[in-house]
């Protein structure tokens, strides 16, 4: 069993909550940088209130440097985008959001920049004369680019907007470092979500690692990472954490076609049984929508399941994250185009799924064994589970029905009653858990 770790080794982002905005989406910013300032960003202070009511404790903010359209093309690391504010906005949320105990997580974007990069539009104008050729990944003088630069580079999986740079070139590496640096010292942030970071550098990740340890010690590095085998990058020299792509497709996949058995395998392939899982004792990012995918409330087939999608990600072994909008329930497929994704929002909305995640919040944090807890599979179904979430000196039941009927677990619960830890109702399962149709509960504190 992995042991409960002791107070003074845990780092903060294990028992935090997480929220995603997409800042350019939600403050309105154009999707050109026209170039006109406008202190857009403050908006997010009419927000704390509602992060605090629904119990975050971070804040991941996707892309909000000078960029030249959706925030990935990076134009100054070191500015945030004009569309934005100042960095002295920035830095006013960034105070609000710490005195309400918020932490700050920034959107790392060290594979690639935008063409309007200082260097890359140097290398532009000065062709092979510019001191900066080495500082993209494999230009070549003896071709062109679709822009017609009189020369060839490396975009990112074929997107020429988004240049390759060139991370073992030492002075790139160390301008990007210097960027985090200065982000730390100006806004004290709290870490970083590494963009693609499947395929950045390994050195770099190295480096990286390295260096905000030592300039904050408490600095989680959270990698995207889509499939293949998260410990590539998740380890102790690379990411602290990756993003769980795979239980995000299994949560509603599974939802979807009333085959649980497809998340809860998921989930033992991932942390299960300690001779065979994978990433036991790792916090992984769990989610279901963010700003690259369909939102979960328009891929559900059945809405009233929208709650039990939630339930998985607050109770699976991981670090829970909310993606602005959704916890009330908003609509945006990615057929409509990413901008569908990332919607203006003026001011947040509450309604009783925004109840349900709150409760679900304060039970996660609250509960070591949601925390830290081995997994363990007690009851599987098509439509039913139930399963354990155990540490040293705490244990959970999270059980769920995802019919419109009624259902009765007959299981050895090693105990009789409990409280369900969203809404702190006792629960009598001696003669066997009752489970309402359409309900997931977090039983804890058990006799």
């Amino acid at each position: 069993m992995v042991k409960q770790k002791r107070k003074d080794s845990i780092m903060w982002y294990e028992e935090a909550v997480f929220y995603q905005i997409y800042p350019l989406g939600l403050c309105g910013a154009p999707f050109e940088n026209d170039g006109q300032p406008e202190s857009r960003i403050l908006r997010i202070l009419n927000w704390i209130d509602h992060l605090k009511k629904l119990g975050i404790d971070a804040v991941y903010f996707s892309p909000l440097f000078e960029s030249d359209t959706h925030g990935y093309n990076t134009r100054d690391y070191r500015m945030v985008d004009t569309r934005l504010g100042t960095n002295s906005d920035f830095k006013k949320v960034c105070d609000a959001l710490h005195e309400a105990g918020i932490k700050i997580v920034l959107d790392g974007v060290f594979n690639h920049v935008g063409r309007g990069f200082f260097a890359f539009k140097d290398v532009q104008e000065k062709k092979w004369e510019s001191p900066y050729c080495s500082w993209f990944a494999q230009i070549s003088f003896d071709g062109n680019s679709n822009y017609n630069d009189g020369f060839w580079y490396e975009g990112w999986e074929g997107n020429y907007d988004l240049v390759k740079l060139n991370l073992r070139n030492p002075d790139v590496v160390n301008y990007l470092l210097d960027s985090v640096k200065y982000w730390i010292d100006e806004w004290d942030i709290d870490g970083l979500r590494l963009d693609v970071a499947y395929m950045v550098d390994r050195d770099f990740l190295r480096t990286l690692r390295s260096k905000t340890s030592e300039w904050k010690a408490d600095f989680p590095l959270i990698g995207e990472m889509i499939g293949g085998d998260y410990n590539a990058i998740m380890n102790d020299e690379m990411c602290h954490s990756v993003t769980n792509y795979e239980c995000r497709k299994g949560i509603y996949s599974a939802l979807n076609s009333d085959n649980l058995f497809e998340i809860v395998h998921s989930l033992m392939r991932q942390f299960g049984p300690e001779q065979w899982c994978l990433y036991r004792g790792r916090h992984l990012l769990s989610f279901v929508d963010n700003h690259d995918v369909d939102r979960v409330a328009s891929i559900m087939s059945d809405i009233k399941k929208l709650p039990i999608a939630y339930g998985f990600v607050f109770s699976m072994p991981g670090i829970p994250m909310v993606y602005y909008g959704s916890e009330w329930g908003i609509e945006g497929n990615k057929r409509d185009g990413d901008p569908a994704l990332r919607p203006e929002i003026e001011k947040p909305q509450w309604n009783e799924l925004c109840d349900t995640i709150a409760g679900m919040a304060k039970a996660h944090k609250n509960s070591k064994a949601l925390c830290y807890g081995n997994f363990r599979s007690v009851v599987l179904e098509n439509t039913h589970c139930i399963y354990e979430m155990k540490s040293d000196d705490d244990r959970v039941l999270v059980a769920m029905n995802i019919t419109g009927e009624p259902y009765t677990a007959h299981f050895d619960a090693q105990a009789g009653r409990g409280f369900d830890l969203i809404t702190g109702e006792m629960i009598d399962f001696g003669g066997g858990l009752d489970i309402p149709p359409y309900t997931v509960y977090f039983i804890g504190n058990m006799d």
